[in-house]
């Protein structure tokens, strides 16, 4: 499976079409992946498992996301005021 993951984050360019998030404005899924990428994180480390499965979140969310966005979000996270659910 992880080599699976490898092989699909080499060949990765641009977030994929996401069935979820079919129209136009693309700030749910921004959004979406960024909780999915630190949930993921949060559950593998607590399973003591190796974390690389998550990265695939990280660049779609890198590559949707407006950087003051992440950069509010990560302050947020570590200043304990981050609004969504970890």
């Amino acid at each position: 499976m992880a080599e699976d993951i490898q092989q699909k984050l080499e060949k990765y360019r641009t977030a994929p079409f996401d069935a979820r998030f079919p129209n136009q404005n693309q700030t749910r899924n921004c959004w979406q992946n960024y909780l999915d990428y630190y949930r993921c994180q949060k559950a593998l480390d607590a399973k003591g498992v190796d974390t690389a499965p998550c990265d695939w979140y990280k660049r779609v969310y890198k590559s949707l996301c407006p950087l003051s966005w992440i950069e509010k979000w990560d302050s947020q996270r570590d200043d304990g005021t981050f609004p969504g659910k970890i």
